[in-house]
């Protein structure tokens, strides 16, 4: 797996040479919670502009009211509570790139999903999708990674995650000690659990700026 230390513009050309096959091609983003994942894909879609789209993994979050009726809400962010099934059909339908699809899009100040919010019209050649669990080798998330024509993995240390994660957390409403407790019970079991993942990846990225 090359490890790539050239900042943004060496991933932006990757990103173009995808964008610029004549086909409808699909990049996937992974790496732990606090990463900088959305980041990425946010400043690709910047300069790309109408040549792709952006469809992140956290659009499958679980209902709130579904966490609490499996009494998985305090694990919130974990595998199961994604519907990883809905998401790989979904990149199915981006990839056979026929028709528009709608996917959902999470909004952090409400903790829900909003269907039909981000529009993938047939003709945007680059469909970029980011999340923590593209590569984990588990069904049903294990579908996923075929339908990548590249992935990527961001790596960022322990102590870099932990200090990204408790001011996310912060400024979305939590306390300080709220905001801790989650990252090192919830947030931290979830990176031990991604971080493997990223043999799987066709680039190691340890540098974005």
């Amino acid at each position: 797996m090359p490890r790539h230390h050239g900042g943004l513009p060496g991933l932006l050309e990757r990103a173009r040479a995808l964008a610029s096959t004549g086909s409808r091609r699909i990049l996937g983003i992974a790496g732990g919670p606090g990463s900088g994942k959305g980041t990425l894909a946010e400043k690709l879609l910047g300069e790309l502009g109408s040549a792709a789209a952006v469809v992140p993994m956290d659009g499958f979050h679980l209902a709130e009211a579904e966490l609490r009726r499996l009494g998985r809400r305090d694990r919130k962010g974990a595998p199961d509570t994604f519907d990883a099934a809905g998401y790989v059909a979904l990149l199915r339908r981006i990839r056979e790139g026929t028709e528009t699809v709608y996917a959902p899009r999470f909004h952090r100040e409400v903790e829900e999903s909003y269907a039909g919010a981000i529009p993938v019209d047939p003709d945007v050649p680059l469909v970029i999708t980011e999340g923590n669990y593209l590569l984990l080798d588990q069904v049903p998330w294990s579908g996923v990674r075929p339908l990548l024509d590249e992935s990527w993995f961001l790596h960022q240390t322990d102590d870099e995650l932990v200090s990204r994660l408790v001011e996310r957390h912060v400024h979305h409403g939590k306390s300080r000690a709220e905001a801790v407790d989650w990252v090192h019970r919830s947030d931290m079991r979830n990176a031990r659990l991604i971080t493997p993942t990223r043999t799987r990846a066709d680039l190691l990225v340890t540098t974005v700026s």
